[in-house]
């Protein structure tokens, strides 16, 4: 009886935060310090979630597009959250609850849909329609501002990044023998853009050059995180391109990934992981010591670019900031990527291939709005020319008689295009 009423909480749980979601959802369990998990799609979950009762078990709050926990697989965004771990901090989390009622709830935060208490702290689950994974730096943006909001109580940033997976109702804490509940507080879910709208404070912008005495701002939402990911998802499109043989490669693909996961996870103990799945995908993987060794200074470089006085430091030498600031035509040169391999990417592209995306981007512009292209206008022209030749031959039928002059006033033209056209009929003769 016991066991029934555990599985139909996990069923209720999981049918609550990812009903009618599509793509692939990771139920996982930590067995000594590491996760043993697997990927279900929607239809296949409940009845699995028998398998996966007892401590520690966990489920993504996002879907993949792929049998795989890793951000750059990610299909639907579907909710944001905030792990708190305010044990840490000696508050209960009954305590903690209540003050966030009133103090924060549709104040400073949205009230959140769902609220795990995890045996030690409380886990805030906001709901959202879904997203695809191009939303990923707006996404990341709303999630950080959350997270900046319940820094005080133990919000948890390494618990911030969008394949993070949270335990589920019913399973229990093994840390300290409590059972996991949740409490379902509504069923409305948030818009993305919406929430951006009214919680986020204005972004950076920028002045673009001055256009008729009026400047124009720009507003850049979190490019940063727009950047880490869309180099991340070139690096695992480079890889698939070259069909994961990439042997001579393997030290500086890992390397990149790793600093790139770090800066965008904010999580180094993660991004190891990632980094040595990845790894382990490749036709000739890299022995684990060697990717740690191959990788070790990209944490160190984030560690860098974290850190306010070697950010300062970097400035004062001219540098953007602390951290590796590497230039596209710098990662084309070390991966040898070329002009075929670039067509497939989205960002890692050298002038000749940017050059060519502009002229086809202005093309379709112009398409857009009305201007005909080369072969529309030849063709054009040629009708044009046709119905000329037409009206022509009526002319002469009518007036044989008459001169170059005289049917070039008849037919509004000038001589000289009379002449082009009594050519034209000559030869067609």
């Amino acid at each position: 009886m016991e066991n029934a009423t555990t599985l139909k909480k996990a069923q209720h749980h999981t049918w609550f935060h990812h009903k009618d979601s599509t793509g692939y959802i990771t139920l996982a369990r930590k067995e000594k310090n590491r996760f043993v998990q697997y990927h279900y799609k929607p239809s296949e979950l409940a009845d699995n979630l028998s398998k996966w009762l007892g401590e520690d078990i966990y489920f993504s709050q996002n879907t993949f597009y792929k049998p795989s926990r890793q951000i750059e697989s990610i299909r639907e965004l579907r909710s944001l959250y905030v792990d708190t771990d305010c044990y840490l901090l000696n508050l209960d989390p009954q305590w903690l609850l209540g003050k966030l009622q009133l103090e924060f709830f549709d104040q400073l935060i949205p009230e959140p849909n769902i609220i795990i208490f995890s045996g030690q702290g409380l886990v805030l689950i906001w709901l959202i329609d879904p997203v695809p994974y191009k939303a990923l730096p707006l996404w990341q943006a709303v999630q950080q501002y959350l997270l900046n909001q319940l820094k005080e109580f133990g919000g948890d940033a390494k618990a911030s990044d969008a394949a993070r997976i949270f335990r589920i109702d019913g399973s229990v804490n093994s840390k300290n023998g409590e059972e996991v509940h949740v409490e379902y507080r509504h069923d409305y879910r948030y818009t993305l853009r919406t929430l951006q709208e009214e919680y986020l404070p204005v972004l950076e912008t920028q002045k673009t050059p001055i256009k008729r005495g009026r400047p124009k701002k720009v507003q850049q939402l979190f490019n940063t995180y727009s950047l880490h990911h869309a180099r991340l998802l070139d690096l695992v499109k480079l890889v698939e391109l070259r069909n994961y043989d990439v042997t001579g490669y393997r030290e500086l693909i890992c390397f990149l990934y790793r600093y790139w996961q770090c800066c965008y996870l904010a999580d180094p103990a993660e991004a190891i992981h990632q980094t040595l799945f990845f790894n382990s995908q490749f036709k000739e993987p890299l022995p684990e010591k060697e990717v740690l060794r191959a990788t070790k200074s990209a944490q160190k470089a984030w560690d860098a670019k974290s850190s306010e006085e070697a950010n300062r430091l970097a400035k004062e030498k001219g540098y953007p900031g602390a951290g590796y600031n590497l230039k596209n035509s710098t990662i084309i040169e070390w991966l040898d990527i070329t002009e075929e391999e670039q067509s497939h990417l989205k960002t890692l592209i050298g002038s000749l291939e940017k050059r060519k995306r502009n002229t086809i981007a202005k093309r379709e512009k112009r398409r857009e709005e009305g201007v005909r292209t080369r072969e529309e206008y030849i063709g054009e022209q040629k009708e044009k020319t046709l119905d000329k030749l037409f009206l022509l031959n009526k002319a002469l039928n009518r007036y044989p008689d008459a001169t170059q002059k005289e049917l070039a006033e008849k037919m509004g033209v000038s001589v000289r295009h009379i002449k082009r056209l009594l050519k034209r009929l000559k030869e067609n003769k």
